[in-house]
Order: C-alpha cells, then structure tokens, then sequence
C-alpha cells in the first residue's frame, strides 16, 4: 500500500512537472530548465546571494521576459514599471512576511491588497512629508558631526576604517533622531550594540526565503511568543522602539518627530493606526531606512573611488560651492548638480533592493510588448535588472557615467529609474534616506579623502530582498592634510 502511495505521488509530481513546463500559460517563456518545473532556481539563488546577476544574465541572453519560476516571470522591457508597478497590480504573497516582529505588527509593506496599503501609507503620510522631516535636520547634523568625530580619529590613528559598519551606525542612529528622537547609541558606543546590526543582516535573508515559507515563519521567528519572551534576534532594536513608545505617551512634551504625528493619528483614530501596527511601522521604518542609507552612501563612495575623474570633479564642485558650515545644509547640498548625478548614478549602480517586485495579474489580464499575461500569473521586476539594461540605459549600463544625469537623455531614463520603486509601494521614507544621504554626503566629500586599503578589492555583498556591501577598507585622511601635502 505504502508503495503504491509512493509511486502515485511520483507519477503526480512528475506530471504536474509536465504540465508546469510544456502546458501552463507561461511554458513558452524562456529560463532555467528547473525555474520552469519549481521555484526551486529562484530559491536557489536567492540562498546563494546572486539573483541579480543571474537575471541580469539570463536577460541579456532572453531579452524582455525570462521565467524564474513555474508561476512567476521577470520583466526587463520599457512598459514594464508602467504596466506593473504603476498600475494598482496586487503584490504577492511573500509581502505578508513585511510585518516585524509578527503578523500581529501590520504595515503598508505586508498588505498585499492595493486599496489596503494605501490607506495604511496615508496613516503615516504626515510624518514621512519634507516638510515634516526637514524640521529634524539639526538632529541629523549631531549624527553627522559625531560620525566626522570617528573617521578623524581613524585619521589620526592611521587605522583602515570599514565604511560599512560606520554608515550602519550612522544610518541607525539617525532614524532614532528622526522618528523618536532618541539615538540608538551606535555611533558614541563605536560598535554593533547588542549585535542588532549583525542579526538584522542575517534577518534579511531569512525574511526573503520566509516569505515563500509562511507557514514555517509563523510557526518559528514570526510566532508571537518568540517577541513576547523577548527572543528575537534585533530586540535591543525592538525593545528601544517599544520604550520610546511608552515614555512619549507618558510625555507629551517633546519635539515634533515622526512618532508624535503618528501617535496623534493613533490617538484620533485608533481603529485607523492600532498600537500593534504603529509599532510595527516604527519597525520596519527603522529597519528599512538603515539598510537603505548605508547602501546607498557606501555606492556613492565606492564607485567615486573607483572612479577618481569623477571624484575630482565632485570634490571640486564642492569647493568652488564655497560651503563652510560644519555640516553641509540639505538645500546647498541639493544645489549641487553633479553630487546629485553621482548619488543617483550610485543608486542606479546599486539600488538597495535587488529583487523581483512581484505582482499578480488581474482579472483582465496584462499586455506587455505585445504579449499577454493572464490572470494569477506573477511578474516582477527587479531594480538591478532594470537598472542595468542596455535597451533602456544604453551601450554603457553596466559602466559607472554620472554624466548621464545631466544630458537631454536625463528625462527619458528617469521613468526607467527605480532604485525607491514605484507607484502605491514606493519607499515612504524616501525624504528621510534623501535627506541624510545628501547631506553626509556632501560633508563627508569635502571634508576627507578616501582610498580603498587594496585598490584591486571588489566589495562583496549578497543579493536577498536588500544587499549590504561589505569587504572594502578604506584609509581615510582629512581633506585639508591632502591639501598640504598636494601644495608642497
């Protein structure tokens, strides 16, 4: 008996194979053999860390659609962010996961429902608004002045400074000013307090095959008694979200952060913004934004670097801008149009989130270039890929060129630019990460000079739902002492 269940399990498996591969709506879309059978490829690199460079690959070879698992296609094609991303498509399953440190914390990010995640994003509007955020910009200086205070004491010692771990701490302590006006501690303490930065990057990779695993998540780091006894792996994070929470309802005299506009919606309409889903955005606020500008800021600085025409440039714009405050101002920063073109280079080199933004297809079906998709197949469309086409960038997508930015071409690759995403699911916090990043930027540029320890050093990252650089030390140096030594 046991036997014959096998073998009609096997003859099931291997038909449904069958079908998958010769028969579904997608057979004739080109990809891995076994992305045609399973999701077995795509799960597969996502574990190993170079999802985008396969896709990149298998686009280059395939062209606009490339199959990457038996229900889901990769769009790399100019009507892709307009027929999927920017149309109301729902998101899949997998954003259901997007809710830390469990289902019970809801934010705009796991609602999978259109309709749902924008009222959710209209609840948190206010506080992520420039006008709002720019109010913070004195708390941003402090943590820039106090991460200036550490790279002149590498400086001084002569000692190889490892930028992604100082971005970190930066990128982390600044999201504290801003949201709660409290400092996580990272950049006084000079290290990983807790280990919540080490966890939350192995977290990353675990929420992005989670996602395809829900039951088993619920079931383990999502259950809610691992947060109830304290056990997760970012609490020290968690638990100074959970501790602002509480003393800023005891006291109500405090500046206007983020969280004070978020708790008067709470306040007003409860029923609106639950508790639990207020934290649970602060979170994720937290999480994402950290990620984000640490990316971003060690791009910006990376292929700077690498490339020292355009460094000199840069540096030189600054110069001539003549800007002497401490730290340079979010509206000088912003008038500089060729630090712009390298941030943005930067971030369409490596935007921070490398993987497929899949959405379902509707009812009435998507038309791509011609092709029809029919309801409840997935598409996806991953920034890196985008990025990196040579149809929408040009000739020399894979090559670093922040003059690209700055030509009449400006226009018509801006609607190809995706690094924040787009329609309902752009990134919400945008204007803070835009905010601090240029900013640190800007000051950072003109006041030192960096040179990778091993110029020869490719950095290192893995590609998940969002990728940390890592791996490429830097001497660092006061600007003014490269100065003097140039003059003599």
């Amino acid at each position: 008996m046991i036997q014959l269940l096998l073998f009609v399990s096997l003859v099931g498996v291997v038909a449904l194979g069958l079908w998958r591969r010769y028969v579904s709506d997608i057979a004739d879309i080109p990809g891995p053999v076994l992305a045609s059978v399973s999701r077995g490829w795509n799960l597969w690199r996502l574990f190993k860390g170079d999802i985008d460079q396969h896709c990149i690959a298998l686009h280059e070879r395939h062209g606009s659609f490339v199959r990457i698992s038996h229900d889901e296609v990769s769009v790399c094609h100019p009507e892709a962010i307009r027929q999927i991303l920017l149309n109301p498509l729902p998101k899949s399953e997998w954003y259901s996961v997007m809710s830390l440190p469990d289902a019970r914390y809801q934010t705009p990010m796991s609602a999978t429902d259109p309709k749902e995640q924008v009222r959710r994003t209209k609840n948190l509007a206010a506080g992520f608004a420039l006008s709002h955020v720019i109010k913070s910009e004195p708390h941003i200086d402090v943590c820039i002045r106090l991460l200036k205070h550490r790279l002149q004491e590498f400086a001084s010692s002569k000692t190889p400074v490892h930028l992604d771990e100082w971005f970190n701490y930066m990128a982390f302590d600044v999201i504290g000013e801003v949201v709660f006006s409290q400092r996580f501690g990272f950049l006084e303490a000079g290290k990983d307090l807790g280990g919540s930065i080490a966890n939350s990057r192995l977290l990353v990779p675990y929420v992005t095959m989670a996602g395809f695993f829900r039951t088993f998540h619920r079931l383990t780091v999502g259950n809610p008694l691992i947060t109830d006894w304290n056990l997760m792996p970012t609490q020290h994070i968690l638990d100074t979200t959970l501790r602002a929470l509480e003393a800023r309802k005891k006291n109500k005299d405090v500046r206007e952060d983020v969280l004070s506009l978020w708790l008067k919606q709470h306040e007003s309409h409860p029923e609106k913004l639950p508790e639990k889903e207020l934290h649970g955005c602060v979170n994720m606020t937290v999480g994402a934004a950290s990620d984000t500008v640490s990316a971003s800021l060690q791009s910006f600085f990376y292929h700077l670097i690498r490339h020292p025409q355009y460094l000199s440039v840069a540096k030189q714009e600054i110069a001539d801008a003549n800007l002497t405050d401490d730290i340079v101002s979010y509206a000088d920063a912003s008038k500089l149009p060729f630090l712009q073109a390298c941030l943005k280079e930067g971030w369409r080199m490596f935007p921070p989130v490398p993987f497929g933004l899949a959405r379902i297809v509707p009812a009435k079906g998507v038309t791509i270039g011609g092709r029809y998709f029919k309801p409840g197949v997935k598409l996806s469309v991953n920034p890196r890929v985008i990025h990196y086409s040579r149809e929408l960038f040009g000739d020399d997508a894979y090559t670093y060129n922040p003059y690209r930015w700055m030509g009449l071409q400006a226009r018509e690759i801006e609607k190809y630019f995706v690094a924040f995403g787009a329609g309902y699911n752009s990134c919400q916090g945008r204007n803070i990460a835009q905010l601090e990043i240029c900013k640190a930027a800007a000051t950072l540029l003109r006041d030192f000079d960096f040179k990778q320890v091993d110029s020869e050093q490719e950095w290192k990252y893995e590609a998940s739902f969002a990728a940390l650089p890592y791996g490429w030390p830097c001497h660092v140096s006061d600007s003014s002492d490269a100065t003097m030594q140039n003059s003599n």
